[in-house]
């Protein structure tokens, strides 16, 4: 009693992969859900713990916030090796778990905030808005093609273990623009990812949590 997480989050976010990590660490944990992009309610659901109003924000058993998705995973793994699900600091793979890490909430993830509320940077012109979307999308289709460029897959992203790489990865592909141009334009990756789908211990998770609903590819 009293060890558990509390992750603020929402089905189908950038919250998932750090509730799967969560959940194959074996840790106890509980979830707030809170759709941010539904509006100011949900936000403020948020605000207590994260002025940016933004999920996924995890709260430590000890009372310690820890905001940003891939610093969570990080820290996570990092705090629970027997799982593991990051390379060890003095694994040769370090480096390049911690650039791509860091590359897809700075190149890819960062392009949603965008997405969200175009008129965020496109003001209420519906010309410049849909502008943004293309472009953003387009933006995003192209860092993935970059990754698969510099990336060499065994089973998994970083070879034959799977790492929270893997889960970020499965996640945001899911998203705009969604799995069948990230299968086009990442096809080094694409079968790393499907084994991420399918993988027994998050059948039920991905259900609950992000379902395969039909057309969930296209």
């Amino acid at each position: 009693m009293g060890m558990v997480f509390t992750l603020y989050g929402a089905a189908g976010s950038g919250s998932v992969p750090v509730e799967a990590t969560l959940r194959l660490i074996g840790l106890d944990y509980r979830v707030v859900e809170a759709p941010t992009w539904e509006g100011e309610a949900e936000r403020d659901k948020v605000a207590a713990v994260n002025p940016m109003r933004q999920v996924p924000a995890l709260v430590t058993p000890g009372g310690e916030v820890v905001t940003e998705s891939a610093a969570i995973l990080i820290w996570l793994t990092d705090a629970h090796p027997q799982a593991r699900l990051s390379p060890a600091l003095d694994d040769p793979r370090r480096a390049q778990f911690l650039r791509w890490m860091s590359f897809i909430p700075a190149s890819i993830y960062s392009m949603f905030w965008v997405r969200d509320e175009p008129s965020r940077l496109g003001g209420d012109d519906p010309k410049a808005q849909a502008e943004i979307q293309q472009r953003t999308l387009d933006r995003i289709a192209a860092c993935w093609r970059m990754m698969d460029s510099q990336v060499t897959p065994g089973r998994f992203l970083l070879g034959e273990e799977m790492t929270v790489l893997d889960l970020y990865v499965a996640v945001a592909s899911r998203w705009t623009p969604r799995r069948r141009r990230f299968y086009a334009e990442a096809p080094g990756m694409a079968e790393v990812v499907r084994r991420v789908d399918a993988l027994p211990a998050l059948q039920d998770f991905w259900a609950e949590r992000f379902p395969f609903d039909d057309g969930w590819e296209g």
